[in-house]
């Protein structure tokens, strides 16, 4: 069974750490006054606004600042200010005693895939794959996507929907929903964080890649047989794709739907979860019913029996 932490309640603790990329402390101004506006007390850690090369600090201050807050029975969520890249050196060094024990809402996406995967795999505790600190900006506060992460934290049941996609292959499915960024999931193949995805609805986003790249990274996939017995596949954002100066002779969207031909579950294109604006909050770990027909999609999040 999966453990489902805490929904949060008026004036719990939200901490916010930067355990990989570095961000800069008034990046995450309108994001810290934004989770004041909705009732609950904001936690900063030290690796929020300091800087070692491309990292908020090095491993070691990056691993004790979220570990920190992990062992802290005070901090009710920690959310992550940013991705980037880092996760995957910190990972083995964290300690998730105290976690087990008192287990709290770990928010974010992108490298924050690493968490999210060792989360459900080995702590078998639920987590909130959703925006970080920066997404915030710009007026974004009041969209439906950062106002998703605070209905997931309230404990609200989420259902979202999108329109149809001509590649889409219709069905539904039942299951426990699992996933994150592409590549950090090809990323973790062989080790013990690695999503073991049979019976599960998977989800992939991914940002910034050559088209040759999806196409290497979905056949790593299918060669280590994590698109095998899938429930259902969702197809989020592929954003700021790039091509080779001879062209692949594909779009990202053709490369995909490529490998995916012999499969007969349900699989939608273009759920809005992405490293674009559109990224719902979507619970990593939590059974989520996805159907998938010729006018909608729906993913709705399936009320615990607890």
């Amino acid at each position: 069974m999966i453990k489902i932490p805490p929904y949060l309640k008026k004036g719990d603790t939200i901490a916010i750490v930067c355990p990989a990329g570095f961000l800069p402390i008034e990046k995450a101004k309108t994001c810290i006054d934004t989770l004041q506006q909705w009732g609950y007390q904001v936690k900063l850690g030290k690796t929020l606004g300091t800087q070692f090369h491309y990292f908020s600090g090095t491993d070691a201050e990056r691993l004790a600042d979220l570990q920190e807050m992990l062992d802290d029975k005070n901090v009710h969520a920690i959310l992550c200010g940013r991705g980037g890249y880092g996760l995957s050196r910190i990972i083995d060094g964290l300690d998730f005693k105290a976690f087990k024990k008192n287990p709290k809402w770990l928010i974010g996406f992108s490298d924050v895939t690493v968490l999210h995967a060792h989360l459900y795999q080995q702590i078998r505790t639920a987590s909130l794959h959703a925006s970080m600190a920066a997404a915030f900006n710009d007026g974004a506060a009041e969209n439906e996507y950062i106002q998703s992460i605070r209905k997931a934290i309230k404990g609200q049941i989420l259902n979202y929907s999108c329109a149809p996609h001509p590649f889409n292959k219709t069905g539904k499915a039942e299951a426990e929903l699992i996933g994150g960024n592409l590549s950090l999931i090809v990323h973790l193949i062989g080790t013990k964080t690695a999503y073991q995805t049979k019976n599960k609805i998977l989800f992939i986003e991914d940002v910034g890649e050559y088209i040759y790249h999806i196409d290497r990274m979905f056949l790593q996939l299918k060669r280590a047989g994590l698109l095998e017995g899938l429930a259902g596949l969702i197809l989020g954002g592929f954003t700021d794709m790039k091509d080779t100066v001879t062209a692949f002779g594909m779009s990202v969207t053709e490369t995909i739907q490529e490998h995916l031909k012999e499969y007969d579950y349900p699989i939608c294109f273009d759920f809005p979860v992405s490293h674009d604006k559109a990224n719902y909050a979507l619970k990593v770990g939590v059974k989520h019913q996805l159907n998938v027909s010729s006018t909608r999609v729906s993913l709705r999040e399936v009320k615990s029996e607890e």
